[in-house]
């Protein structure tokens, strides 16, 4: 069985036991979050719509870090104008415990 849920304006294919890292949420390290159900899947049937009104997946936790550097480097030729910037994403990863229909 697995589930599509909705995060931080993207979309997880999730499935019990999968450890996926999304936008960062407002929550501790070790606490349980319910994330938004848009469509379950599994033995040959998909429910979505109005259907998956109730359902929610439950997580847990496990970090709250950031993301490898990404070094962004923007320069104007001719000019000797230069400009190097890092920057690097927070992230939440969590581990998925339960998908409740």
């Amino acid at each position: 069985m697995y589930a599509i849920v909705k995060t931080g304006g993207k979309q997880y294919k999730v499935a019990v036991g999968d450890v996926i890292k999304v936008e960062k949420l407002d929550a501790d390290k070790d606490a349980e979050v319910k994330l938004d159900v848009v469509m379950i899947g599994g033995d040959g049937d998909i429910v979505c719509g109005s259907a998956v009104q109730g359902a929610s997946v439950s997580a847990q936790v496990l970090a709250q870090d950031k993301a490898k550097k990404v070094i962004v480097y923007k320069y104007k030729a001719k000019k000797n104008e230069r400009k190097r910037q890092g920057h690097r994403q927070p992230y939440t990863a969590l581990k998925i415990t339960a998908i409740n229909a």
